[in-house]
């Protein structure tokens, strides 16, 4: 049976992107604190409703993996094809 969830999670201003056994790391913004929820997943696309150190309000913030892929040479259609919903994963 092939796992279609993808998690988001962070520890500081590292995001991680873990799907299948793999895990994609980026940088992000240097005042994040945590994702609370994920609203949207669009193939790559990441509508996240998140925490900042600056503010007690949640705010929409987007993440597009497929660029991020590219960099990493991994085939994007390949690593997402399968994916049809991501969840936050706090540690």
């Amino acid at each position: 049976m092939i796992n279609n969830t993808a998690y988001l999670s962070n520890n500081g201003d590292i995001i991680c992107f873990n799907y299948n056994g793999r895990r994609i790391r980026f940088r992000g913004p240097y005042s994040l604190v945590c994702f609370d929820h994920v609203k949207e997943w669009d193939n790559g696309y990441i509508e996240v409703m998140t925490r900042f150190s600056h503010t007690e309000e949640l705010i929409e913030e987007y993440i597009d993996l497929v660029p991020i892929l590219k960099n990493l040479y991994i085939d994007p259609e390949k690593f997402l094809g399968n994916i049809k919903k991501v969840e936050v994963r706090n540690v």
